[in-house]
């Protein structure tokens, strides 16, 4: 009888992850190229893109100027005449300088040209607090981009969702954000299987099952939100966490089911509360699940100010903030 050989795997940390993705799609297709600020011969920031620039040479491994606006419209050129380009901008606070080419070019030239032109670009970065780099390398901007017709939003909270979904958003035909959480770029590790393999656009994941209340988050939130559910089982409260992996498309399906189960929501985010992306969450809440919940929608967020460095550990959410919130959908 013939024996199976059970499929090598080994531990990596987020940044070796996405490394492997942008490997493994760069060797598969000649069409995808990276570029941005140092990410040649430095390896980037977090040194993501380290040794690249020695496989795949500097005609597919671009260092470019310090200039968002060039480094965004560069690849939206890049990608209406064939390529598929995956730009690194090194911190998400820096993206701003590239928004208007971003948001007004490489998310509406499907809809303008009526399909006869498709961006597949990659827009790759760092975001969120947790590191000490205070309010220019600290923000959660999701929101702006979720609400931009046209660009995909992504915010993968492990190794092995942030490879799979770099490969399907390198894939995909549309413009993608993807936001890599730095605060947990080398604190969490995944087993991942030999080779690419893809995790789909829109689809959350239930990370842990619960049946008296729903948490909902993403990137650096869903390890907290793992913690306040160890927390909270002590006390006899089963907490089910959804990671929604994706921010646009997100998945209503996954949502509606969980709650319905439930009858309570808490919605984690580290983003400041007013016009947050939860905020999104709670209206669709509202408009669909009225009659599962039991108590009140609950938002855990950052607060409505400037991020700061010195009470970076005040703003972010935390353990006794998440439990605060749970405890008041389920005591109401």
């Amino acid at each position: 009888m013939a024996t199976v050989q059970a499929e090598k795997k080994q531990a990596f940390t987020m940044v070796q992850a996405i490394r492997s993705a942008l490997i493994d799609e760069m060797t598969r297709d000649d069409n995808v190229v990276t570029l941005g600020e140092d990410i040649g011969i430095r390896g980037g920031v977090f040194l993501v893109t380290e040794g690249l620039i020695d496989m795949f040479g500097k005609e597919r491994v671009i260092d470019t100027p310090l200039a968002e606006l060039g480094i965004i419209g560069a690849a939206i050129g890049m990608a209406l005449y064939g390529l598929r380009p995956v730009a690194e901008i090194q911190f998400i606070d820096f993206l701003y300088p590239g928004f208007d080419m971003f948001v007004s070019e490489a998310a509406k030239l499907r809809y303008r040209s009526a399909g006869q032109f498709k961006v597949p670009m990659v827009v790759r970065s760092p975001y969120g607090g947790g590191v000490r780099g205070g309010s220019y390398h600290s923000q959660s901007p999701e929101a702006y981009y979720v609400s931009t017709p046209g660009i995909k939003v992504v915010a993968p909270s492990n190794p092995y969702d942030a490879k799979g979904l770099l490969i399907s958003s390198i894939r995909d035909d549309d413009p993608v954000l993807f936001m890599e959480p730095k605060k947990i770029y080398r604190t969490v590790k995944s087993e991942l299987p030999e080779g690419a393999y893809e995790v789909p656009l829109g689809k959350a994941s239930i990370v842990r099952e619960g049946k008296h209340v729903t948490v909902i988050a993403y990137g650096a939130m869903v390890p907290l939100a793992q913690e306040g559910a160890v927390q909270m089982e002590k006390e006899g409260v089963e907490v089910e966490i959804i990671d929604l992996r994706t921010l646009q498309p997100y998945d209503t399906d996954a949502i509606l089911t969980s709650v319905a189960k439930t009858g309570h929501a808490v919605l984690l985010q580290e983003a400041p509360r007013i016009g947050g992306y939860m905020g999104e969450i709670a209206a669709f809440l509202a408009e669909n699940a009225i009659e599962h919940l039991e108590g009140p929608v609950v938002r855990v967020t950052g607060w409505d100010t400037p991020f700061p460095y010195a009470l970076e550990k005040a703003y972010m959410p935390n353990v006794e903030r998440l439990m605060r919130g749970i405890k008041k959908t389920l005591n109401f």
